[in-house]
């Protein structure tokens, strides 16, 4: 079992960055893919970025490619979410999700959730 603490959100200008983290308990975090996924207000909770467990390969939503960034470091077990130009559709609480042992790609095939962190855009 993992659990996971994100931190990082905040107030930021359309145009702006923040960058997220999300950091991972056990021994085991290399051994499970690890996601972003999103929640605005009054919608469902959808997929942003996930990355596989050695950190080769990234997947992202379409809405977020070339403005997000998904990393992660085995030794910190911390996975990162780098996000620029942020815009007025991107305000929402933003969790970070595990799998063990393969990646995902939509919120059901997320085993582990933290519990969000907020992310404010102004315009």
């Amino acid at each position: 079992q993992v659990q996971l603490v994100e931190s990082g959100g905040g107030l930021v200008q359309a145009g702006g960055s923040l960058r997220l983290s999300c950091a991972a308990s056990g021994r085991t975090f290399s051994s499970y893919g690890m996601g972003w996924f999103r929640q605005a207000p009054g919608k469902e909770r959808e997929f942003v970025a996930s990355i596989t467990m050695s950190g080769g390969r990234t997947y992202y939503a379409d809405f977020v490619k070339g403005r997000f960034t998904i990393s992660r470091d085995n030794a910190k077990n911390t996975v990162y979410l780098q996000m620029n130009s942020l815009n007025p559709e991107d305000p929402a609480v933003y969790y970070c999700a595990a799998r063990f042992g393969s990646i995902m790609v939509s919120k059901g095939g997320a085993e582990y959730w933290g519990k969000g962190t907020l992310v404010t855009v102004s315009s």
